[in-house]
């Protein structure tokens, strides 16, 4: 046995006290230098620069890697002319035999497994006393590198993690562990498919082996699971693996090892003795189920892990899939059995304590159960003193600045606009803060005269109804501005708030340089708020009254980046609302958008912009989550970037991350309908019907008189329950209440009444159109008033009437088609199929599934694939229709169990085991 001698000071690595003039085997590989120093033994020289130059059949051109076992490089295979990976554990002689003979388990074990995501073994050998063994190799680069320089989403890490999943599990039933499982190890290639490498801690898993029963402690600390930590090689199994895919899985969600001390030892000891944060408390992005699949993994106790690989595969593909998963998150009481065994002293005092602490904590409960939130601001509006009353804009636009500005700080949550305005003149400070979960408010006061202006402000803490902070400026008009960002910064000051320079930098910036300017643009933002979304007819001329005013504002100041993010937004509404759904319309959007970027190709406003155009103009979906997350970075209390954060990710199947989007967007803007609605929309797609149910509460106490809620009410007794009763008494009181409201209402009379199968009540409601688009049906699918008149025929069972009415349609059925929409299609198709064309139904049909997949809209392709079974089922394609509705009643946005029970579209396939099957799946339980 050789003897150490030293540590090499380069690298860490034990030389040998046999080895020529102390050389260090580790460093001469990796840098192929023939001497250390100018005194080294020249006699040598020749022939370690012979070895390096000439390794047998490879030729070494570069280091890629190094570690305690040895270096890799890349090199070329002579005798095959390819580029290998070449792994070499230093000379033989210099080398201990324990360390031999662990280069060559590893080898022969890694040799042994042919799986396309491990990194494959071409030939194991020596040469001139040294071990080295030849592999693919992989182009792309280390996971952890990879992630650095372009981070790794956290569906893309899910699925990243599944395959290595898979990849272990393979593994195992080759009777082979990893035991070193970290990023170090994973290697992406050029097309970001995951290889495992480096099975050098890789064990026969046979009790005989002599290597299994050695105390050696192997393994990455950060990754290492605590049975490998404390040498525990009778524990070491499977789940040691399912260990380390964990620890992995938890940097990719959160940027950091489950566990990291400043030394080994430390390491090891918060590994033994405490349990890792929740990943979603260091990224917020972590949605529970996949925070609980990563925990399951990384238990104390093997036993409590994953069984298998496999099921840690299986569980995040149900994650992926949007499926219930099969792990549980830990309950209070697990929790505080864990920590009671790791810590029995502090355990008894804690239940000493805790007699003591409950009647304390319910006393304190109830005092401050009520209050809101110790971080959170409301700028209520300013109000009003000047003699003029025009200058009510100006005092707008003071308080706006002062939001807009407070709203770029990180550390604060400040409430929208939106939520802010009804509360104009409202004082009861306590029932407003409540009402918008806040600690304090901000109110104020302005009064313009001439060339003068004086700004009177005050900061009350809700809780209390106590001025913290009040100030008065007597400022030259033209001032303002600087006025405002001084108000922002006491503000933040009396919140205690971190500020980083970006965001101080921010609160300091000018919108415009023109005050004219800025009053035309607070008028124009006034008018479009109270015109998105729109409900009546007039609210388009509110929409092109704010583009005049804000082309008059960018006329003013040219430079005025905040009036383009505007006008580009206005611009876009217009179109997404039907006003003027042209290309000249969304060409303007795009000129506006590209001008703001012109002034500051930085901007987060012009970001924020773009993402929406991108969203609602051209339906790119990747692009517009690209944009947005940009624009996220300094609008951290913009509850507009959540909303549409939540749109995406509904289109794009991330429901849950949706249905979280809609609800921060609520949080931010407490009294908008729209975040709300978003969020109902959302829980309805997924048959969260109870949640819907919750949701509608919080819009009716918004607008007690306003009957939208009970009509969304009413629709969930029909998908839960099949129950039209509730919706048709609501409907009959609207319409003798308020007969005039019957237009807006169209397409709930209309299905209501096909669904009653009272075709003369869906005449009726027909009745009150021009034969233009009709309105939504189904996830973004369209009807005219002619192809609603040629559905009413087909359920009669009028075929002749069907027909005649179906071949009056124009191909292109105007005003609707769009070429590139699969919507477009999907009615074509149904057109076709109420003609009786059965093979150009069906190939429209196909058409709309290629163009509007469900895997690249989640919420159209759903309605794409309901039409499409329709389509199915009209033309007599009986198989295909269920196969379709099985599909829809799986996924959400599908089919819910009052549209299988009532639409007359399925009338043909009733009485079949198979279609009754599927509809009692979706029955109420």
């Amino acid at each position: 046995m050789t003897s150490a001698s030293r540590v090499c000071a380069e690298c860490g690595a034990t030389v040998f006290a046999d080895a020529p003039q102390g050389v260090c085997s580790v460093c001469l590989f990796r840098t192929g230098l023939a001497l250390l120093d100018d005194k080294a033994d020249k006699a040598v020289e020749p022939r370690i620069a012979r070895m390096l130059k000439d390794f047998g059949d490879y030729e070494l051109l570069e280091e890629i890697g190094h570690g305690g076992q040895g270096v890799v490089y890349r090199a070329r295979q002579k005798s095959l002319n390819r580029i290998v990976a070449l792994k070499v554990i230093g000379l033989a002689h210099w080398a201990t035999e324990a360390h031999v003979k662990r280069f060559r388990l590893e080898a022969e074990a890694a040799a042994r497994l042919n799986h396309p995501c491990i990194v494959p073994i071409y030939e194991v050998g020596e040469r001139d006393g040294a071990c080295y063994f030849s592999m693919g190799l992989v182009e792309g680069g280390q996971l952890d590198a990879v992630a650095k320089r372009e981070p790794i989403s956290i569906r893309h890490g899910a699925e990243l993690i599944a395959k290595l999943a898979r990849t272990v599990s393979y593994a195992h039933e080759h009777g082979i562990l990893h035991r070193d499982i970290k990023p170090g190890n994973i290697l992406l290639d050029a097309t970001g498919e995951p290889h495992l490498t480096d099975f050098g801690l890789a064990r026969l898993v046979e009790t005989e082996s002599s290597v299994t029963r050695t105390m050696e402690v192997l393994g990455t600390p950060s990754y290492m699971a605590p049975e490998q930590a404390v040498g525990n090689n009778a524990s070491v199994g499977g789940a040691t693996d399912v260990y380390g895919l964990g620890a992995v899985l938890y940097q990719l969600l959160t940027g950091h090892p489950p566990f990291a001390g400043g030394t080994t030892y430390e390491t090891i000891k918060l590994l033994l003795d405490t349990e890792p944060r929740q990943p979603r408390v260091l990224n917020r992005k972590v949605d529970r189920d996949l925070s609980t699949i990563c925990l399951k993994c990384l238990e104390k106790d093997p036993q409590r892990r994953y069984p298998s690989a496999l099921a840690l595969a299986e569980d995040l593909e149900y994650w992926l899939k949007h499926e219930p998963i099969r792990a549980k998150r830990s309950g209070f009481f697990t929790r505080a059995r864990k920590w009671a065994r790791r810590n029995p002293g502090s355990a008894v005092m804690a239940a000493l304590l805790l007699g003591l602490a409950v009647p304390l904590g319910m006393m304190i409960w109830k005092n401050e159960s009520e209050r809101p939130p110790p971080t959170g601001i409301a700028v209520l509006p300013f109000e009003n003193l000047s003699q003029d009353k025009e200058n009510a804009f100006f005092a707008d636009g003071v308080q706006e600045d002062i939001l807009t500005k407070l709203a770029k700080i990180a550390d604060v949550k400040v409430i929208s606009r939106t939520s802010v305005m009804p509360y104009r003149g409202a004082r009861n400070t306590r029932q407003i803060g409540n009402a918008l979960r806040v600690s304090h408010v901000l109110e104020g006061s302005v009064q313009r005269a001439g060339s003068k202006v004086r700004v009177n402000a005050q900061l009350i803490d809700t809780r209390t109804d106590r001025h913290v902070w009040a100030e008065q400026y007597d400022r030259d008009v033209n001032d303002v501005f600087a006025i405002q960002s001084e108000i922002a910064q006491r503000i933040a000051d009396q919140l205690q708030a971190k500020i980083s320079a970006a965001e101080k930098a921010a609160m300091q910036e000018r919108p415009t340089n023109d005050l004219a300017a800025y009053d035309l643009y607070v008028r124009a933002t006034a008018l479009a708020d109270a015109a998105d979304p729109p409900t009546q007819e007039h609210h388009g001329d509110l929409f092109r009254e704010a583009v005049k005013l804000l082309n008059e504002a960018i006329a003013r100041d040219p430079a005025f980046l905040l009036a383009y993010c505007k006008l580009g937004q206005v611009q876009d509404a217009i179109y997404f609302h039907g006003f003027d759904h042209t290309a000249t319309r969304l060409a303007l959007a795009k000129d506006a958008i590209d001008s703001a970027f012109r002034l500051n190709p930085n901007s987060d406003e012009a970001h924020l912009v773009l993402a929406r155009h991108l969203y609602r103009g051209y339906l790119d979906y990747d692009d517009a989550r690209d944009e947005l997350a940009i624009a996220a970075r300094t609008l951290p209390n913009d509850a507009r970037v959540f909303q549409l954060s939540g749109e995406i990710e509904r289109r794009q199947g991330r429901w849950r991350d949706a249905v979280r989007d809609f609800q921060r967007a609520s949080e931010l803007d407490p009294r908008n309908e729209g975040h709300l609605g978003g969020l109902l929309a959302s829980y309805r797609m997924l048959r969260s019907y109870k949640e819907a149910h919750e949701t509608i509460n919080r819009l009716a106490t918004l607008k007690p008189n306003n009957i939208g809620p009970q009509i969304s009410d009413a629709w969930i007794d029909v998908d839960k329950r099949a129950d039209t009763r509730p919706l048709h008494a609501i409907i009959e009181k609207l319409l003798r209440d308020d007969p005039a409201s019957a237009g807006s209402r169209v397409s709930d009379l209309f299905v209501l009444a096909l669904y009653e199968r009272d075709f003369a009540a869906a005449e009726r409601a027909l009745a009150l159109l021009t034969d233009h688009e009709f309105g939504e049906i189904k996830a973004t699918i369209y009807f005219s008033r002619t192809i609603a008149e040629g559905v009413i025929a087909h359920a009669k069972g009028e075929t002749a009437a069907s027909l005649a009415v179906f071949a009056a349609m124009p191909p292109e059925l105007d005003p609707g088609w769009d070429p590139e929409h699969g919507g477009s299609h999907a009615v074509l198709g149904l057109v076709y199929a109420g003609c009786g064309l059965k093979e150009e139904a069906l190939r429209e049909g196909r058409r709309a599934l290629e163009l509007t997949p469900v895997t690249k809209d989640a919420v159209g392709g759903a309605g794409v694939l309901y039409f499409f079974a329709i389509i199915c089922a009209w033309t007599g394609e009986r198989n295909l229709a269920l196969e379709q509705l099985e599909t829809l009643a799986a996924i959400p946005a599908g089919a819910s169990y009052g549209d299988l029970r009532l639409d007359p579209a399925w009338d043909s396939l009733r009485g079949d085991p198979r279609f009754e099957k599927i509809v009692a799946s979706l029955a109420p339980k």
